[in-house]
């Protein structure tokens, strides 16, 4: 049996029935995506205030998108947090974390040079990434067998909903400038605050509890993740969310400032465009996603082809057609829907899927922070390129897609509504 202080379904338990607690406890768990998203969105539509206030070369703005939540600042949260999450238990990460995380926020809110502007970013970045893995750790391990797509769906929606808040309240209060811009981020720690204050009554997942009372030295597990069945669905889900994540890290923080700067609108219209992507991604995330995941393998894979179609040809078009709002609202609507079939809630589902629980967290903390690192370095380069024009991001963002749509449709496992338990007893005799 589980420890009191510990929450989940039993192994071998799994159904389709999801409880209220399970919701709930999911929902607190989602808000580390809403507040990753959030404060990746929050810096990218405050970019170009930013860069007037304190002065900010085209290289500053790409290392300040490089350092943070969207990057290598997440990345090296990712690496740490997640394997402490495995090593010391979901709980003790998750309760404490948006603490840093609201302080962070706060530096960026009342930053006055680039100095506390940098230090809350970077800040705000270890704060999210060790948080994200162990969340989804734990929503994985107390969803019942069919019903993990709903709930890792469910974190998505929370994913975007983040960036669709604070791209209203930008949208809102950009006549007033950058205050504007600093009270969205006071709004993103207010919440983080609230949310820990909630999260303070949630209890550690049963599964952990379970394994961490059998498990071998911190050697050998870390070692197994390298070897044999770990490796090669560390290698499979590396691949297809690091791609992947390169076009959505792009989207995500650059697209008010592409818009602005090639001159297809204003800040307030690409903000404007950017709110309208996530909120087709909500809606194609709730009524197809969370509806149809858990159905069958073939369904999954027929999602994932679809959504990577309709990815690649988002960012093909701008390489045939001039870049004008109808076409940037094109890229959004094909981006939006293609982002919740063959994107990050798949790679989500499959994080928890396909490794046992004491390297659950490690492995989603490596992926995580591998492709945050990447897109890191690739944010230095995107100010730069996109200042000349869009096709040679255009060009690029289409290949990366195109790589992890191939990646993830023919070599997608079988894990279809089975327990974590035969998911892993079938994959150590495969």
């Amino acid at each position: 049996m589980a420890a009191p202080d510990a929450v989940g379904v039993e192994p071998g338990g799994d159904d389709s029935t999801i409880s209220k607690q399970q919701w709930k406890w999911s929902v607190l768990a989602a808000m580390a995506s809403y507040l990753d998203a959030g404060s990746i969105v929050a810096l990218g539509a405050g970019l170009t205030l930013f860069q007037a206030e304190l002065g900010l070369s085209s290289f500053g703005v790409g290392a300040l998108a490089a350092i943070g939540p969207n990057a290598i600042g997440c990345a090296i949260g990712a690496f740490v947090g997640g394997r402490l999450g495995d090593k010391l238990g979901r709980k003790r990460i998750y309760k404490w974390d948006l603490l840093v995380y609201a302080l962070g926020i706060l530096l960026i809110a009342f930053s006055v040079d680039p100095i506390m502007l940098f230090a809350g970013t970077f800040i705000v970045g270890v704060a999210v990434g060790a948080d994200v893995p162990t969340s989804l750790a734990l929503v994985g391990e107390f969803a019942p067998a069919k019903g993990r797509g709903r709930l890792i769906g469910l974190t998505q929606v929370a994913w975007s909903l983040g960036p669709v808040v604070v791209l209203i309240l930008a949208l809102v209060l950009s006549p007033i400038g950058l205050l504007g811009t600093r009270i969205v981020f006071i709004h993103l720690a207010i919440v983080a605050l609230v949310t820990w204050a909630l999260r303070r009554g949630m209890v550690e997942s049963a599964r952990w509890t379970a394994a961490a009372g059998r498990a071998r030295s911190v050697g050998e597990q870390v070692g197994a993740l390298f070897r044999g069945a770990n490796l090669r669905a560390l290698v499979w889900t590396a691949s297809i969310y690091t791609f992947w994540g390169l076009a959505a890290g792009t989207a995500g923080i650059f697209t008010p400032y592409v818009v602005e700067t090639l001159g297809a609108g204003t800040q307030a219209a690409g903000v404007a465009l950017s709110c309208a992507g996530f909120v087709i991604t909500i809606f194609s995330t709730v009524f197809v996603f969370m509806r149809y995941n858990d159905r069958s393998y073939r369904t999954r894979r027929m999602m994932w082809g679809i959504g990577a179609l309709f990815q690649v040809a988002a960012y093909a078009i701008y390489l045939v057609l001039p870049f004008t709002v109808p076409v940037v609202i094109a890229n959004i609507v094909l981006f939006g829907i293609g982002a919740s079939l063959a994107g990050e809630p798949t790679y989500k589902v499959f994080s928890q899927e396909l490794f046992p629980t004491m390297l659950r967290g490690t492995a989603q903390g490596f992926t995580f922070g591998v492709a945050r690192t990447l897109l890191g370095v690739w944010s230095f380069f995107v100010p730069i390129l996109a200042a000349v024009e869009i096709g040679p991001v255009a060009l690029l963002l289409t290949a990366f897609l195109l790589i992890s749509g191939i990646i993830g449709f023919f070599w997608m496992p079988d894990t279809v509504g089975k327990s974590l338990e035969q998911i892993e007893a079938e994959r150590a005799a495969a």
